[in-house]
């Protein structure tokens, strides 16, 4: 297997290079009492969010109560600084006060989460026009050749380490998982995912496959070790395809597979199937007709495409801190703007599945592994790393649950292919994956 080295993080406010901003905590000043209009701002403020189940304890003891009903999570602001960076501007002071320090909480994290989702969604209906535009998600970074690469290094060149910390052991798939029976393992799960994935491309022995974003190569190697199929995949991203390269000569698969270190821009060739799994979020909207033709010069007359990605019911900009902090250049696209990439090359969308609940449990799975391994994180990182990634995984969580995230999984071939199944029953024929799993 192969190991990434995790090196000491520069969690300076910069690009390129901060993971996470690394605020120090202020003076908290506990001997001085809140101002009236402190304790005004934070009732405002709820008023704004909908008036969740919500106390706060300021930076001197003192706690103040919801306005309506029993509190259900406790928030704790360790400063009064922290007071005013939270009013102007809770997208992206929430994240970057927990992961300081300066923001604790009592309750489950992911709980808190959902809930905040579910009572500004239901309230910035009414928000006045101003405090929309303050509040408002800034657009996401661009997402160019070279920009690309910057963004894909900021987050999935930490090391490979990271990773297996909290990963499947199977595929070490940083994608939704398709859980065929609640109780099963992430494991399990991830392989039904790649199953799921290769019968919906209708795979048989002998084809050809071209993969744009491998992460660290597992839907690759599934395809090619039991489905006979030789792959081309594409990534930007050094670290994870060491790993891929690595397990493919470990697995003898190297015959089969091709990993190009390239941005997909440059696939060249036709395919019988064009596939991406958790890579068209990183693509930017701007980009998508030039994907589209890509896809449509990509795919031999009877080929099919599958895009799997996070997305919304409607437009909407990824939560600030996330983009700033965590995801540069991510926006998950809605349902319409993802019809787009099929309809500008006259594309015949065969098949949509929405798996969002599904992401939800892989999440929670995720987060399981994150916490059993904290200590080693924080070892490798820092005690900021890890709360910030604790609150990403657990904002996810909230974001599945609560409806402002969708998963979709998207057929489609081109517009005159006959060539099709008559039904999908032959996706559902057993629900074992043919390792067992």
């Amino acid at each position: 297997m192969a190991q990434g080295t995790a090196p000491k993080t520069d969690y300076s406010d910069s690009n390129t290079k901060a993971h996470v901003l690394s605020l120090p905590l202020e003076n908290s000043q506990a001997d001085r009492e809140p101002h009236s209009y402190e304790r005004w701002l934070i009732a405002k403020l709820m008023r704004m969010a909908g008036s969740p189940a919500i106390r706060f304890q300021l930076w001197n003891g003192e706690v103040i109560e919801p306005e309506q009903g029993p509190a259900r999570f406790t928030l704790h602001l360790k400063d009064h600084k922290a007071l005013y960076s939270l009013v102007a501007n809770p997208n992206l002071a929430f994240g970057d006060l927990y992961s300081a320090g300066r923001l604790e909480i009592d309750g489950d994290l992911p709980d808190l989460m959902e809930s905040l989702y579910r009572s500004v969604h239901a309230a910035r209906q009414k928000w006045p026009k101003w405090l929309d535009a303050l509040w408002k998600n800034h657009n996401p970074r661009a997402t160019g050749i070279s920009e690309a690469k910057e963004n894909i290094h900021h987050h999935y060149d930490l090391g490979n380490e990271f990773y297996q910390l909290w990963l499947d052991n199977a595929e070490m798939q940083y994608t939704c998982a398709y859980y065929e029976h609640p109780g099963n393992t992430l494991e399990q799960a991830q392989l039904a995912k790649l199953e799921h994935v290769c019968r919906k491309l209708r795979l048989k022995p002998g084809m050809t496959v071209v993969e744009a974003g491998c992460g660290w190569g597992g839907l690759a190697r599934y395809m090619a070790r039991n489905y006979g199929v030789k792959v081309h995949s594409y990534n930007i991203s050094r670290e994870q395809l060491a790993y891929a390269q690595a397990e493919s000569e470990r697995q003898g698969l190297d015959g089969l597979i091709t990993y190009v270190e390239d941005d997909y821009r440059n696939i060249t060739g036709q395919y019988d199937a064009f596939v991406s799994v958790g890579m068209l979020e990183h693509v930017g909207k701007e980009n998508y007709r030039a994907l589209s033709e890509l896809i449509k010069r990509s795919l031999k007359p009877n080929g099919i495409a599958l895009l799997h990605s996070i997305g919304r019911n409607r437009p909407m900009l990824m939560n600030a801190w996330i983009e700033k902090r965590i995801f540069p250049g991510a926006y998950p696209p809605s349902i319409g703007e993802f019809m787009e990439i099929c309809e500008h090359s006259d594309f015949s969308v065969l098949d949509v599945e929405n798996l969002r609940l599904h992401y939800a449990q892989t999440l929670s799975h995720w987060t399981e592994r994150f916490e059993a391994n904290a200590e080693r994180v924080t070892e490798m990182y820092d005690e900021h790393f890890t709360r910030a990634w604790r609150l990403y995984l657990a904002g996810s969580i909230a974001a599945f649950r609560a409806g402002s995230l969708q998963l979709f999984q998207v057929v489609f071939t081109h517009g005159d292919n006959n060539q099709l199944p008559q039904s999908r029953q032959d996706l559902y024929a057993f629900l074992a994956t043919p390792e067992g799993s």
